[in-house]
């Protein structure tokens, strides 16, 4: 084989090589992309909800006070035995 059979056939490799990385590398930061687009989609969604659960425990306590009263001491008196190891 001649030298420069040889150098075409690697330049060859190397450029096909060349090509799959470079499309790889779209392919991830694509896929990168999307998903970091998804997650921030995901976190305006949770934020909502959890300012709807609030404005219902709101609204809920304004009409229930001593029903809510009851649930937190309820709730204190549990976490308070749970966390002392009884």
């Amino acid at each position: 084989m001649h030298p420069t059979d040889i150098t075409n056939t690697v330049d060859d490799t190397v450029n096909r090589l060349r090509s799959g990385v470079h499309s790889t590398v779209e392919k991830v930061a694509n896929a990168t992309t999307q998903a970091a687009d998804a997650l921030g989609q995901k976190g305006e969604q949770l934020k909502n909800v959890e300012q709807q659960f609030l404005e219902y425990c709101r609204s809920y306590i304004d009409k229930n006070p001593a029903t809510s009263l009851g649930i937190a001491v309820g709730a204190g008196f549990l976490l308070s035995r749970l966390m002392s190891g009884r």
